[in-house]
């Protein structure tokens, strides 16, 4: 019996949990008046929230049965305003690794199809990583002297895809938001 699908429904829960962290951290910017940061973390729940939704629509193209899972309740107390960036970072890291290991499941399973799908998470995953990595040493600095130099940063330049839909990207049941 192949455990490809119920590692990918696992996936799916991970996802919405990456969601509802970023909510928390985008709500601890909001909380210190820190719109660009803020806003940032916000595009970044609706992107973690549309990785769920194209692991769904993937399972439901293929027949499978598809299972919601339940999440843990998020973080949402920080030490300072680089500890959430860390944790997203973190959590970036963690979610490039689970999805290393679906694409090895996949492989060890003979499901191509399945393993052709996620190639385009890998890259998605190199993408944040570098550009949380990029965010968090931004924050760093910036905590230094003054962490609005945060807000004109992200102000002036785009950090990762800001929001901006991907064409390559796989559809989302629902569609993506």
């Amino acid at each position: 019996m192949a455990r490809f699908p119920d590692a990918v429904n696992e996936q799916i829960g991970h996802e919405f949990a990456a969601s509802q962290q970023y909510i928390a951290i985008a709500v601890y910017y909001d909380s210190d008046t820190l719109p660009q940061l803020a806003a940032h973390f916000y595009r970044q729940a609706v992107e973690e929230r549309n990785h769920a939704m194209m692991l769904v629509q993937y399972l439901l193209d293929a027949g499978e049965t598809v299972e919601i899972p339940g999440v843990d309740a998020p973080k949402t107390d920080f030490t300072d305003a680089a500890a959430p960036v860390a944790l997203a970072l973190e959590q970036e890291r963690t979610v490039t690794q689970q999805i290393a290991k679906l694409v090895e499941l996949a492989r060890e399973e003979n499901d191509f199809v399945g393993e052709q799908f996620l190639h385009w998470f890998l890259q998605e995953q190199r993408e944040e990583v570098a550009s949380m990595s990029e965010l968090l040493a931004v924050v760093k600095r910036a905590a230094e002297s003054n962490i609005l130099l945060v807000e004109d940063y992200l102000a002036r330049n785009a950090v990762g895809d800001a929001g901006a839909p991907d064409v390559g990207a796989p559809a989302a049941a629902g569609g993506a938001l």
